[in-house]
């Protein structure tokens, strides 16, 4: 039998081989129009970016290897024009001599693959303008960069191609912008993950148009102008300068021979085959990249182009053109895909939740979803990261799909849910999947044990979650109201506006503070401690909803998505990539250095969830000198963005903070008290900043009034002092001293005037008046009512939080004296003293307020 091969790469190459391996009688050809029959095309971007140094090992099988070892018939750089489905017989054309010929075929198997989708653009063909599909468009890139001394990119499109390019270019030190028509990137996730995947490529100092379609390339002398305009827009609304522009859009299946065969073709996923493989046209099959298949989840059509169905695919219709008896069928395609996209991993199986919408179905009632945030192994083990996993899964248990993305353990997961949605295992049984465990490895409960964990809470109603992106009508309803259960250093790192603070240690003996009438949405950093809180309000007859995955998932989708300009105004050619730019100490990370009169001490926080770095870090730097560098490992990659705020909000210098093998390394410089001399950097910079000689970093306030809104006001002036960590103390005296009182004291000591004073005086921060339009405490009452909608701190909430966070109250002893108070009438927390204590307090001061 003569069997006729168009096209090499994963399905053709795959089915060549099994061929001959399953019989040395058959005469095999194989036609590809390029000059190698078997490259590792995901790898193109990569040696673009100089990641993979040697370009033959892109190389899977050469030429000469394959007819050597299976006696096929190679024949490169030729392209089969037509298929004669009568005659059986093909028009072959050398493509260096221009020669064609005709040659016979028992069976043609065909696998061209798809084709780079270029969309509608003017000027695409621009000498400027690449597409990445084969060796040959990798070297003209890679020749085009170095001629040119490239250092400004566009790359279009955002899939896995666009990512990759984009990461490579970067690691070239080029300013790089990319430009996608979708609101994301990765189509294979949904939004809530793909905006992770956003945040850190702003990290990398790259441009990113969401929402934006290329309308036009006008070329210059030394660089194109790339005209964008928005999704569904005609004009341009951003212009763009390019040395080097790459067309990413996506690829479509490549039909063309095989619908001139008469084969049908599916209008959208390409050649339609049965499961074996076959075309509607008798002998004629087709693999890979070019053909519909059928979801494996739901059956319906699709096209998916990627490696594993492509090399399965050829591996079984070799034994279907050979009329094996015991061939099988393939299945249909899940999609199963992972992607490095700059410091995470990205990986997919399965329907995401937009290809279920797009089916009609509809969350709630068609399926249900959860998302947890573990690490990828036992946290108290160097090196753990964290990782997110999405799962979607119908009510009645049937597993949909599944998402991850973290530094490192994504792959393991997805490939076991990937694997449990195959064995149709239900969603509650990955409770009881048992898998590999050591510290190194694994937590003894794996994340995907976690999700099983997770799914039946959710399925017995032991738990209702609310969605990230549901919350906030809910609160404007204004029957729902955010808590923050997490810790006040936490907080302090950015919270949900408008959201109420109390700690979970604290939440059950501040219950009385809630109100059984509204649904409290709970929130903690993932998810795990909110379900604790969800559990305690419920059991206690309150209303509460879980909020899923937490501040952790939440925060990335509130930030903006795009970071239009962010070039303007720069020189390309003084552009390095942040990742590329030298720790000020460019000694190897884990010493401990002295450089003049600098030191540079390490901190290892790795394996500590938020806000354990944090805390490790202001505790290490309050033992450094002024001028030492503190430099911080973490295995949070959202550490890099508190250190900067954290910096920031305590008076300290922030250096740097950047990704290596996959832990944030960041360095912070110790100022004394927010200032710092010019201290002699191990660079041999200085630090630029000038010492001051007595730098006050304390806030005293005199609370005179009584009036609620005035307490209320030192309060919250207050808390915002404390919290930009400065020392706030608190003089409490005459009228002031009402909000300080206990509310249930009964002192039966006091002589008759005093008593009088005290039943004429409001009794604690709950029965303080507004200091005007109180008619007769409707007014408070109207303020009150407003404070709980806005969803703003009441004032013992405020006064709490003071407290907690180190704020001192000092009571003026003698107007205590003076007011008929005893020191058990006032709050625990208050000390006592005169006009001295408070001149030491103001002295000490860079400002003192009277209210």
């Amino acid at each position: 039998m003569k069997i006729l091969i168009v096209g090499g790469v994963a399905g053709g190459a795959s089915s060549a081989a099994r061929l001959r391996r399953l019989s040395e009688e058959n005469e095999i050809i194989m036609f590809e129009r390029g000059q190698y029959i078997s490259f590792a095309n995901c790898g193109l971007p990569y040696h673009i970016g100089g990641v993979i140094k040697d370009r033959d090992v892109l190389l899977v099988e050469t030429v000469e290897g394959m007819k050597s070892r299976f006696n096929i018939d190679v024949r490169v750089n030729t392209e089969v024009e037509k298929i004669n489905v009568e005659a059986k017989t093909v028009i072959a054309k050398n493509l260096k001599t221009g020669k064609t010929y005709e040659e016979s075929f028992d069976k043609i198997l065909l696998s061209p693959g798809a084709e780079v989708f270029v969309p509608p653009i003017k000027g695409a063909n621009s000498p400027r303008a690449f597409i990445l599909r084969n060796m040959k468009d990798m070297d003209k890139i890679i020749a085009h960069v170095k001629k040119n001394n490239v250092k400004k990119a566009v790359v279009v499109g955002a899939g896995f191609i666009g990512i990759e390019i984009a990461e490579n270019f970067v690691e070239l030190d080029m300013q790089t912008t990319v430009v996608e028509f979708a609101d994301q990137v990765l189509a294979p996730v949904d939004g809530e993950i793909a905006a992770q995947v956003h945040q850190n490529m702003k990290d990398h100092d790259v441009e990113l148009l969401l929402g934006h379609g290329v309308t036009e390339i006008v070329d210059g002398e030394k660089r194109s102008t790339v005209k964008i305009a928005k999704a569904g827009e005609k004009e341009a609304s951003v212009e763009v300068e390019a040395e080097i522009i790459i067309l990413a859009a996506g690829v479509r299946p490549e039909t063309k021979l095989a619908e001139e065969a008469g084969c049908e073709i599916h209008p959208r996923f390409g050649i339609k085959v049965n499961e074996y493989m076959e075309t509607s046209v008798e002998d004629i099959y087709a693999v890979g990249d070019a053909v519909t298949v059928k979801h494996f989840i739901n059956g319906q059509e699709i096209n998916i182009p990627l490696a594993w169905p492509a090399n399965r695919q050829g591996r079984l219709v070799a034994d279907t053109m050979l009329g094996r008896p015991n061939k099988q069928p393939y299945n249909g395609t899940m999609g199963t895909s992972i992607l490095k996209a700059f410091d995470y991993t990205v990986g997919a199986t399965g329907l995401n939740e937009k290809a279920l919408q797009r089916a009609g179905l509809v969350y709630g009632k068609d399926y249900l979803t959860i998302t947890v945030n573990r690490n990828s192994n036992a946290g108290y083990y160097p090196g753990a990261t964290p990782l997110t996993l999405k799962l979607i899964f119908t009510p009645e248990g049937k597993i949909l799909g599944a998402q991850g993305i973290g530094s490192k353990g994504v792959d393991k997961r997805i490939d076991v849910i990937a694997t449990a949605i195959k064995g149709g295992i239900n969603v509650v049984e990955l409770q009881d999947i048992e898998l590999a465990y050591a510290p190194p490895f694994n937590s003894a409960k794996d994340p995907v044990n976690i999700l099983g964990y997770y799914a039946e809470n959710v399925l017995n109603n032991d738990i209702k979650v609310v969605r990230y992106n549901e919350f906030e009508a809910l609160v404007e309803a204004g029957d729902h109201e955010v808590l923050d259960i997490r810790t006040a250093d936490e907080r302090e790192l950015g919270f949900i506006p408008g959201s109420r603070h109390i700690d979970l240690a604290e939440l059950r003996e501040r219950i009385n503070e809630l109100d059984k009438e509204k649904t409290y949405i709970v929130y903690c950093q993932v998810g795990l401690r909110g379900y604790v809180a969800y559990r305690m309000l419920v059991n206690l007859g309150f209303k509460a909803l879980n909020l899923d995955g937490g501040y952790k998932l939440w925060e990335p989708t509130s930030q903006e998505q795009s970071n239009i300009g962010i070039f303007e105004g720069t020189d390309p050619s003084e552009f390095t990539h942040t990742e590329n730019k030298p720790f000020v100490d460019a000694k190897l990370i884990g010493e401990e250095r002295t450089f003049g009169n600098v030191q540079t001490i390490e901190l290892d926080a790795c394996g500590l969830a938020c806000p354990g770095p944090i805390m490790k870090t202001r505790k290490t730097m309050e033992d450094l000198n002024p001028g030492d560098i503190l430099q911080i490992k973490s295995s949070e990659l959202g550490f890099r963005k508190d250190i900067k705020t954290w910096a920031e909000k305590t008076g300290h210098k922030f250096l740097s903070a950047k990704v290596v093998d996959g832990i944030v390394v960041a360095q912070v410089q110790k100022l004394d008290q927010g200032n710092c001399s010019n201290f002699t950097l191990p660079n041999g910079e200085t630090s630029g900043v000038k010492m001051v000689e007595s730098t006050k970093n304390k806030q005293t306030m005199v609370v005179f009034s009584g009036d609620l809104d005035k307490v209320l006001a030192s309060f919250i002036i207050a808390n915002g002092a404390l919290a930009m960590g400065k020392e706030v103390t608190l003089f409490f005296t005459f009228w002031g001293l009402n909000a300080l009182r206990k509310e249930n004291f009964v002192n039966p000591k006091k002589n008759f005037v005093e008593k009088m004073f005290g039943i004429m005086m409001p009794k604690g921060p709950n029965k303080l008046q507004i200091s005007q339009m109180n008619f007769g405490g409707m007014g408070t009452q109207m303020i009150k009512g407003i404070m709980k909608k806005k969803n703003v701190e009441s004032l013992p909430s405020l006064m709490k939080m003071f407290l907690d966070n180190g704020g001192k109250i000092i009571a003026c002893d003698m107007s205590v004296d003076l007011m008929g108070f005893s020191h058990d009438e006032l709050i625990d927390e208050v000390e006592y003293g005169g006009v001295a204590a408070f001149l030491g307090e103001s002295e000490d001061s860079f400002s003192t307020l009277f209210i």
